[in-house]
């Protein structure tokens, strides 16, 4: 039995409600730093910054930093969703 099973229908359906929203959104985040930046890396590589081409600085480095701060970031949103409905682990 979870947390989430204790709750009242509507607000469960509330908590899934946001919870879902912020998968989406990390999602969306997500697709954009996975496939569209690697699709255009040949136009970005016309940037450049510090000497470097913009597209092989996002293909190299660029995505795998956003995923550690994507990760990091959904992390803490969804911990503040759990919080406001009180299902938050300690």
């Amino acid at each position: 039995m979870t947390l989430t099973d204790k709750l009242p229908p509507e607000v469960a359906a509330a908590h899934w409600s946001k919870t879902r929203g912020l998968m989406w959104t990390t999602l969306a985040i997500w697709a954009v730093f996975s496939f569209l930046i690697h699709i255009f890396v040949t136009s970005l590589n016309s940037v450049v910054i510090l000497g470097f081409p913009l597209g092989f600085y996002m293909a190299a480095q660029g995505s795998l930093i956003i995923f550690v701060v994507l990760i990091f970031w959904f992390s803490s949103r969804q911990n503040a969703i759990d919080e406001e409905f009180g299902v938050a682990e300690d």
